[in-house]
């Protein structure tokens, strides 16, 4: 199966006043189409800066990232936010919905920022699939935690996206519900084909992917596959 995701020789580093710190370096590795994959690590090893690469929303300092065989420092910020919008989904440990907007609202906007046919029709279906059919008119203050999560992984699914990033997307959950949003998020996942690039630090979860690449100190310490 091809790759749809490769990182050569990638590094970043970040300058706060007179020192620079080394967040990555010379990471490399790919992901096929449909894999799902994991990366763990302590906090501050670089797995969210290596998340935000991955996904086009930071540049590197050298190396290459291809996504959908697509060399991303070769594209404008402009022509990175369309592909994103294109081919890439998002779910995020702090859910990020648009308080101005209803459930339905938030799952739809991918879609309506595609120019997409029946927007609201298909973000109806997708917030049924995860349990929130009649949630829909909803803000995000008038739902939990886990509700807005739920609308969180809609929304990443509306596009059809050929990989999603998803970022500790049980941090801020307790763990019962974090279970919940798990298996909707690898039922999902499964059903749609979408290939799933997970950060997390919960080792369990991530024994739930196919591959685990753990990262200390901004290096690449072991890629495994998982235990499934």
């Amino acid at each position: 199966m091809a790759s749809i995701l490769e990182i050569s020789n990638l590094a970043k580093s970040y300058t706060s006043g007179s020192k620079t710190l080394k967040v990555l370096d010379d990471i490399n590795f790919s992901i096929t189409e449909k894999e799902t994959f994991s990366i763990v690590g302590p906090s501050g090893s670089g797995k969210t800066t290596l998340l935000g690469l991955c996904a086009g929303l930071d540049k590197p300092d050298s190396g290459t990232v291809t996504l959908n065989g697509v060399e991303l420092s070769s594209l404008t910020e402009d022509e990175r936010a369309l592909l994103r919008n294109k081919d890439v989904g998002f779910v995020f440990q702090d859910f990020q919905l648009l308080p101005t907007l209803t459930a339905l609202e938030n799952v739809a906007v991918p879609l309506e920022l595609q120019g997409a046919k029946h927007a609201m029709k298909k973000a109806a279906e997708l917030l049924t699939k995860v349990g929130l059919g009649d949630r829909g008119n909803h803000y995000a203050s008038q739902l939990s935690g886990g509700e807005q999560q739920r609308v969180a992984l809609a929304r990443a699914f509306a596009n059809d996206p050929k990989i999603l990033f998803a970022d500790e997307p049980t941090g801020n959950l307790d763990a019962e519900t974090g279970e919940t949003v798990v298996d909707l998020l690898f039922e999902l996942n499964k059903e749609l084909g979408t290939t799933l690039v997970l950060v997390t630090h919960d080792m369990e979860l991530a024994q739930k992917t196919q591959n685990i690449l753990t990262i200390k100190g901004g290096r690449i310490a072991d890629l495994t596959k998982a235990s499934l």
